[in-house]
């Protein structure tokens, strides 16, 4: 197995197990597990195997072209600092996996939770590895979006959906701030490529526009690590499953806004920028998250301050700008995963096995749980920097930078003191979440009896106290190797002396930790009693230091801006909107064009007279005509404009044969059909004409006014149009155009003749490619639209409707009653099932010549949805179903997917995403031909075009999909 397939599997195999459980039973709770977990494990496997390949300081890369014009292509990099967060993100995971399964209800959806879970570690998977900036944001926001489900995964409760909807907010918003950032800092490198940018850095110091870069980029790391004062949403997140708490916010998502400091540490550190806000921000957050976690009274609220605390910390030793600080902060971000993940798992058994974690109810629980007892103790030791304990060594490392570290940091003289005080303070929450819990009276207002978890359970939070105490004691053995290849993956080989040995003698770090120790211990004996007893949050919690306050000012601030915007601005109808915004738009644009010369009428040629141009222009009156009474029959007649708005289309498609575009001809042809058929069905959606019902006259007198208008706009926006078409077909031919070139390179490059489906699907496949993930976005969205509604009737109240629809629903079923109808309908019924055979024939006609000929995968995928609608016009939509089993939604999903796989399959020649390729085969009977390779994304152009079109129909037509609200029993029984 190659290095490279390794790297590609260590972000592939969690996207996709998370599809696979994705497809389980909603109660396969075991299964999930064991996948979840067997995914894990083979990503530790595959991570364990790449390990000899860089320890040496060396790192992997593999780089996939993806759009390399732009710069922009898929860089897998793997060093010895993403190693070790690799390491983290799915060692963790697994045994988090491991933990999840005994702590989930089997009432929950549990498969979803695990499809989630393992989304969020490919998604971790992809930053940590990503090795271009672009590459890297995206990822970003994934873990934000997935982040976002997990949190929100008990969508029931309340405070869980507030929870999720505050984190995607802030990290969301830090994560549009770090593409901002990460935009400039390309530019001013010159590469997107993250080797090229670490390399470049004299010349981005030296640019002035490197201050706003670092400021977008610090925005988004310090919202996402929880630093002040953008720490409020990770408390917030502690609705979540604590196994989710356990890996989110611990050792993954919080530590993502740490990994990105990390990694651009070597290039802004010693920036005055960089040493004032991220170490200004890494010590108010210290400081505070310690405070205000002394005064809560839930676990998990108590550890998500800590955690708060904790994140400061390491933030502020990356904000001393030493070299020493970087080495510390890396490994505190280990121990500070271990043992936080540990204390986690721990609350979460308490309350899985006492009912709540309210540490006022919580008393005594060591008699009932020993072992439990123990492994939190040591954790929390491990918390509070107690010796023999991994946590001792990172906070030893961190007072010593305090100390000597930082002399010309600008916070020097505030940074020993203030260290000081926050592991007193953190010695003194540890104590408390260990003597509230475990110690003291037995528990008298608890609803159950505590007892031990099973013993599967608890082996996770057993190996990572395991590691708590190893790495405490022979931390030069353990952690030592990967610590190092971290540290010169950062910054670089000549890595300044520092020591893992547990003894350093006496000396002032060790006598600060001491006092640390005894103050915390001090603390808690004097004042104990009296936080155990008090309010929560201590008394600096103040509304201006509350971010979650403030964060839900600011948002009832904007709904009433948004509010008042919508009021003051905004239309209730679509027409104004489009007037107002889009056409208003446009038409500023296309004048802006003309007025600045950019577009330049050609010279007017009078016709001839022939009679070739006197047929043409005989068409276009009959167009012009039909559009014109479309507009006036629109009023009276819905049915005679639609059929009119097709005479008009007709025109356009004779235009198109008359200018040599066949192409778009049939295309046209085929489109009007299927639109026509769909505007038909959807006319009975539409409420009655004004002039059908009464209404008041000034009703009646605005609608005059708005038609008014409306005709006015047209002839604006249709000259406009008129216009611009004259001048492009009135322009001189370019010698160098991209027109010329594409009819110069099509048969060369792309193996074509059919030059506009070349551009489709091989020069402009990209653009393709967009197209069709938003059609299918737009069938998917009229269906969810649709489904839940009837046809529209105001002049009818609801009882009359329920009653006029059973009516016809006993009509419908009753077969006597359609005799009559059956007898009528006969003859079109028997053509228009002959006529499905020959349609497909024609549409598989239209696919296999377009590269070379007039058609295509567009054109085919049309006229396969018109053998569809022809089916469901003769016989009904129940008959169709029943005969063909339509799952448009499969459709388009498969049709998206075929496209990906075509224009992925390019990476295994090396080449850019949807790179094609083409090559004479040897048929019998049909002798030497062209094959390409576009063939294939064409042909998930006709799958997907073909499920959007008949999920269209179906929303607009078929019944059985649409049941009444009081026959609706979930959304999964709708699904098409």
């Amino acid at each position: 197995m190659t290095l490279s397939l390794l790297l590609i599997l260590l972000v592939a195999l969690p996207f996709l197990g998370a599809i696979v459980a994705a497809w389980l039973p909603r109660h396969a709770r075991t299964s999930a597990a064991v996948l979840s977990w067997t995914v894990a494990l083979a990503s530790v496997v595959c991570l364990a195997i790449l390990w000899p390949s860089f320890q040496d300081g060396e790192f992997l890369r593999l780089e996939i072209p993806w759009v390399p014009s732009l710069g922009l292509n898929l860089v897998l990099r793997l060093d010895g600092l993403s190693w070790l967060f690799s390491a983290l993100v799915l060692g963790i995971g697994a045994l988090v996996v491991l933990y999840a399964r005994y702590y989930m209800s089997p009432k929950d959806p549990v498969p979803r939770f695990f499809s989630y879970l393992l989304a969020f570690m490919g998604a971790m998977q992809g930053l940590v590895l990503s090795g271009n900036l672009i590459q890297m944001v995206v990822f970003w926001e994934l873990t934000s979006l997935f982040s976002f489900l997990l949190i929100g995964y008990w969508n029931r409760n309340r405070l869980a959906r507030e929870g999720a909807r505050m984190a995607l907010t802030v990290t969301a918003t830090g994560g549009l701030f770090l593409l901002v950032g990460m935009l400039l800092l390309g530019e001013i490198a010159g590469s997107y490529d993250l080797d090229a940018v670490l390399a470049a850095r004299e010349a981005i110091l030296a640019d002035p526009r490197h201050v706003w870069a670092l400021g977008f980029i610090l925005v988004g790391a310090l919202t996402k690590s929880a630093q002040f004062p953008f720490h409020f949403w990770l408390p917030r997140a502690m609705a979540a499953p604590t196994p989710v708490s356990a890996y989110l916010h611990s050792a993954t998502l919080v530590k993502a806004g740490i990994f990105i400091l990390i990694r651009f540490w070597p290039v802004f550190a010693e920036t005055p920028m960089w040493q004032i806000v991220v170490g200004g921000a890494g010590l108010i957050t210290l400081v505070l998250g310690a405070w205000t976690a002394i005064f809560q009274h839930d676990l998990k609220g108590l550890l998500a301050y800590s955690t708060i605390s904790h994140l400061g910390l390491i933030v502020l030793l990356l904000g001393l700008g030493t070299e020493l600080g970087a080495i510390a902060a890396i490994f505190h971000v280990v121990n500070h995963a271990t043992f936080k993940a540990s204390l986690f798992m721990a609350a979460g058994i308490i309350d899985h096995e006492a009912g709540t974690r309210d540490m006022r109810k919580l008393s005594g629980l060591f008699r009932y749980m020993p072992i439990t007892g123990t492994l939190a103790m040591v954790a929390a030791a491990a918390m509070a920097g107690v010796p023999l304990l991994n946590g001792f060594l990172s906070k030893e490392m961190f007072l010593a930078e305090a100390v000597a570290g930082a002399a010309r940091h600008p916070l020097a003289t505030a940074l020993p003191v203030l260290a000081t005080l926050a592991s007193a303070f953190s010695v003194l929450y540890s104590l408390r979440f260990i003597h509230a819990t475990f110690f003291g009276p037995a528990p008298t207002k608890l609803d159950r009896t505590p007892h031990e978890p099973p013993a599967w359970m608890r082996r996770p939070v057993e190996i990572l106290v395991l590691l708590c105490l190893v790495v405490g004691i022979v931390p030069a053995f353990t952690v030592g190797p990967f610590l190092r290849s971290a540290a010169v993956s950062v910054l670089g080989f000549d890595l300044p002396y520092y020591s893992l040995a547990i003894w350093h003698g006496f000396n002032l770090p060790l006598l600060l930790s001491v006092l640390a120790l005894a103050s915390g211990v001090t603390l808690y004996v004097l004042f104990g009693r009296r936080i155990q007893a008090g309010a929560g949050g201590g008394p600096l919690a103040v509304r201006w230091l509350n971010g979650g306050y403030l964060f839900e000012k600011a948002m009832t601030g904007l709904f009433r801006v948004a509010d008042w915007g919508a009021k003051t601005f905004g239309a209730r109808g679509v027409q104004q909107q489009l007037r107002a915004i889009i056409l208003a738009t446009v038409a500023a644009v296309a004048a802006a064009a003309f007025w600045s010369g950019g577009v330049v009428l050609g010279p007017f040629e009078a016709p001839t007279g022939s009679v070739a141009e006197l047929g043409f222009g005989l068409v276009w009156l009959v167009g012009g005509a039909c559009a014109i009474a479309a507009a006036w029959q629109a009023k009276y007649h819905r049915l005679a404009a639609v059929v009119l708005m097709g005479g008009a289309g007709l025109a356009s498609c004779i235009s198109f044969l008359w200018l040599s575009a066949p192409d778009l001809a049939i295309t046209q042809l085929l489109v009007e059909i299927v639109t026509t058929v769909l505007l038909l069905l959807g006319l009975r959606w539409l409420p009655k004409r004004l002039e059908t019902i009464k209404t008041p006259e000034s009703l009646q007198r605005r609608a005059r006014l708005r038609r008014r208008f409306d005709l006015v706009l047209a002839a604006v926006v249709g000259t406009g149009l008129a216009a611009g078409a004259y001048a492009i077909m009135t322009r001189p031919a370019l010698t160098d155009g991209v027109s010329r070139y594409y009819a110069e390179q099509a048969y060369a490059l792309a193996g074509g003749r059919n030059l506009v489906n070349v551009i489709l699907v091989d020069f402009r496949a990209f653009d393709t490619y967009g197209e069709i993930t938003v059609l299918g976005i737009v069938g998917l969205t009229v269906f969810i639209l649709l489904r839940r509604f009837r046809p529209y009737d105001d002049t009818l109240d609801a009882p009359a409707q329920k009653r006029v629809q059973a009516a016809a629903d006993r009509k419908r079923d009753d077969r006597a009653e359609g005799d009559t109808l059956k007898e009528t309908m006969l003859a079109p019924q028997v053509v228009m099932r002959w006529m499905f055979p020959f349609v497909i024939l024609f549409a598989v006609h239209l696919f296999l010549r377009g590269h070379d000929l007039p058609g295509g995968g567009f054109a085919a995928g049309i006229a396969l949805s018109i053998a569809f609608v022809l089916q469901y016009m003769a016989s009904g939509a129940q008959w169709v179903e029943d005969r063909l089993q339509i799952r448009p939604a499969i459709w388009i999903g498969s049709g998206l997917l075929i496209a990906t796989v075509a224009g992925a399959g390019a990476w295994v020649f090396g080449k850019p995403f949807l790179t094609s390729a083409f090559q004479y085969v040897d048929l019998p009977l049909l002798g030497r031909i062209p094959v390409a390779s576009a063939l294939v994304f064409d042909l998930g152009v006709v799958i997907l075009v073909l499920g959007a079109t008949v999920m269209i129909l179906l929303a607009l037509a078929h019944q059985s999909l649409r049941k009444p609200r009081h026959a609706q029993t979930s959304d999964a029984e709708e699904a098409p």
